[in-house]
């Protein structure tokens, strides 16, 4: 089969095509024969080794397809079930061997890409917006990044709760993604100074929470838009990473909370998996979550999408077809 290795951490390049076995499934594992696999910064993380992987490793952490074999041990899914998963190492490719217990099922009406194009960036919408800071009616959230994969999502659920979204976004071909997806107010951060514009739209108040999966260049004035007692969601560091800091800046800034959440804590258990994806799927099965996959790629070109992907020239969702 096909697959994209990394047998040195680096940059795109150090992505390669290579040619290994097909696996065969453990005892508790089943192998999925891959439609689609979604591509994130945590992949570009992995890659440069700012989340360390044994090398030499397959990358990308969603994906989609059918069941092909199953191991010994498994009864949850068998041959021909449509199935997706998140954060299991291994989806750039055309064959994954993948745990039985991280598999959720796809249910009909979303289709294999949908459904790669959800597991990680749906749920990590959904918990962001439901556990992290659970946004009630008539709070301020602050979606950085609002016209990307996981921001357009999360400025849906943030709208279909009832909360004021404040959406930064670089340009207006983006600014108008944001809007679509239910963003009420838009800062073109290319132009305009974000705490600047975001204390004036609260009138100094400030936002309840602050989404943040830039890092680098936004935390520290993320934190100078927050309420007395607001939290910054630190999910992503697309910017680079955020430097060390005092905390005590905290209790002058307002007696501030901070986060950085990732994906697999908010799905530890199977019956927390199987809820959360099934939130998701059923958001979009209803018609209230509309997935922007407008970026599709070739397993042979995944350079080309990280270059994409880190050069943020592209808004929705990508996704590699093996």
């Amino acid at each position: 089969m096909k697959a994209i290795q990394v047998k040195q951490v680096g940059g795109p390049e150090a992505m390669e095509l290579v040619g290994l076995p097909v696996p065969e499934p453990r005892a508790s594992e089943a192998v999925v024969k891959l439609a689609a696999s979604g591509v994130n910064f945590i992949d570009v993380y992995n890659r440069e080794g700012r989340y360390k992987v044994a090398l030499p490793f397959v990358l990308g952490q969603e994906g989609a397809g059918t069941v092909t074999a199953v191991g010994a041990d498994v009864k949850s899914v068998k041959p021909g079930d449509r199935v997706a998963w998140a954060s299991v190492l291994g989806s750039y490719a055309e064959y994954a061997a993948v745990p039985a217990e991280r598999l959720v099922p796809v249910p009909a009406g979303v289709t294999d890409e949908q459904a790669a194009a959800t597991m990680l960036q749906g749920m990590t919408a959904h918990y962001l917006s439901h556990d992290t800071f659970p946004l009630k009616r008539g709070q301020t959230a602050l979606v950085h990044a609002a016209a990307g994969g996981v921001g357009l999502l999360l400025t849906q659920m943030a709208h279909n709760i009832g909360a004021h979204v404040i959406a930064t976004v670089s340009t207006e071909e983006k600014a108008k993604l944001a809007r679509e997806a239910g963003a009420d107010e838009i800062i073109l951060y290319t132009q305009q100074d974000f705490e600047t514009e975001t204390k004036r739209l609260t009138a100094g108040k400030g936002v309840d929470v602050v989404y943040d999966s830039v890092g680098k260049t936004t935390f520290e004035k993320g934190l100078n838009v927050l309420r007395p007692r607001g939290m910054m969601v630190l999910y992503g560091g697309s910017s680079g990473a955020v430097p060390p800091f005092d905390l005590i800046a905290l209790s002058q800034k307002g007696s501030l909370f901070v986060t950085r959440p990732t994906l697999g804590y908010y799905t530890l258990t199977r019956e927390e998996l199987l809820a959360r994806s099934g939130a998701v799927f059923g958001m979009i099965g209803a018609g209230k979550l509309k997935l922007r996959i407008e970026h599709t790629y070739p397993l042979a070109q995944a350079q080309k999408a990280h270059r994409e992907l880190e050069g943020r020239k592209t808004t929705g969702k990508l996704l590699l077809i093996p």
